[in-house]
């Protein structure tokens, strides 16, 4: 099989160890490959002493297995200065058979240098830590739901069905009625009346749901649970503060992103496009009354007599640019003398009346 990585190194790591093997050309035969594998401890001054060693290597690639969270060490003290990539332990399963770390190494690294193995996804540390703090608000959150409802089973122990009534225990109404009884009160009158907004209709319920045998047992397991709550409802803010600045731009990306000063702007240039003309259509003429047909519509602006009669038809409209015509008009001549008519009809269109005939039938 073909060799991708001339010089690749491969880890096999457990908690106390690991085992490193190098494959580099074998100097002495052609076509040959040389293995060394090495026993490192986990501590991090003997992994300082594997990464100069894979460093004077020049080992181009480093392998290694997703074992639990002990490769964290050793991938973020070697990712800096080497390629390193972590595979799914599954994707690198060994030939069946004696199973050792040596062995589990050298096969490691063999799969390495072929690039038969898939990198799997290692987030940048600033990700990492946030993903850390995202998991572990998770997790004090489910936690916090965990220890409500442990306070929910000594209430029901002692017969008190606050449950059934309130729709969260852990409210204003609720946390009040549960301070009171951790402090002895026994009254369920008293109790029901410290309801708040909501609950107020719901106190002749509460009196009922109140009633039960809350003893002084119910009282220690509720003052703890109640102060574990708390201590975990502050952990999970301090945690949600911490989150938020973690997620805050970083200044060198402010300043990228930093509006540059009002002199060093640029004017935006004046748009070259010209506003589209607006062609006033003429409506036909109205037919004679002699039945005759009116003059075709013409859809060419009018001529403008003067610059008055300009000025008036457009004072009050919004201006708009006109074309200059095209082809530009001929050049005026001298007008010739017509024969004056009173008549808009040429004479061929006049129809005399008929008259009636005069022949006898």
């Amino acid at each position: 099989m073909d060799v991708l990585h001339e010089r690749c190194a491969a880890l096999d790591i457990g908690k106390k160890d690991l085992k490193a093997c190098v494959r580099t050309p074998n100097p002495s035969r052609r076509r040959s490959r040389r293995q060394e594998i090495r026993t490192f401890a986990t501590m991090t001054n003997t992994l300082l002493e594997l990464r100069d060693w894979l460093v004077a290597e020049k080992v181009t690639l480093v392998v290694m297995e997703a074992t639990g969270d002990y490769w964290r060490p050793a991938f973020y003290l070697l990712e800096d200065c080497l390629n390193v990539i972590l595979v799914n332990a599954a994707h690198a399963k060994g030939l069946p058979g004696r199973k050792t770390d040596v062995a589990d190494a050298a096969w490691l690294c063999q799969l390495g240098e072929c690039g038969l193995l898939k990198a799997s996804f290692v987030p940048p540390e600033p990700v990492r830590h946030l993903r850390d703090l995202t998991r572990y608000r998770t997790s004090l959150t489910a936690e916090r739901t965990r220890e409500v409802q442990r306070l929910e089973k000594e209430l029901e122990d002692a017969g008190i069905k606050l449950s059934s009534v309130a729709t969260d225990i852990m409210g204003v109404s609720g946390r009040a009625m549960l301070a009171a009884l951790i402090e002895g009160e026994r009254d369920v009158h008293t109790l029901a009346g410290m309801a708040k907004a909501r609950m107020r209709p719901k106190i002749p319920t509460l009196v009922e749901a109140l009633t039960g045998n809350f003893g002084e047992h119910h009282a220690f397991l509720c003052r703890l649970h109640l102060e574990r709550i708390d201590h975990l409802t502050e952990a999970i803010g301090e945690l949600s503060a911490r989150i938020e600045e973690e997620m805050l731009p970083s200044p060198a990306s402010l300043s990228c992103c930093r509006p540059s000063p009002a002199s060093d702007r640029v004017s935006p240039r004046p748009s070259s496009r010209r506003p589209a003309a607006t062609w006033p259509v003429s409506r036909p003429q109205a037919t004679s009354p002699r039945g005759l047909e009116s003059a075709p519509a013409t859809t060419n602006p009018p001529a403008s007599t003067s610059p008055a009669a300009d000025a008036t038809a457009t004072a009050g409209s919004a201006p708009h640019w006109e074309p200059p015509p095209w082809p530009p008009p001929a050049p005026a001549t001298p007008p010739t003398s017509a024969p004056a008519t009173t008549d808009s009809h040429p004479a061929s269109a006049r129809r005399k009346p008929s008259s009636p005939s005069n022949t006898p039938s």
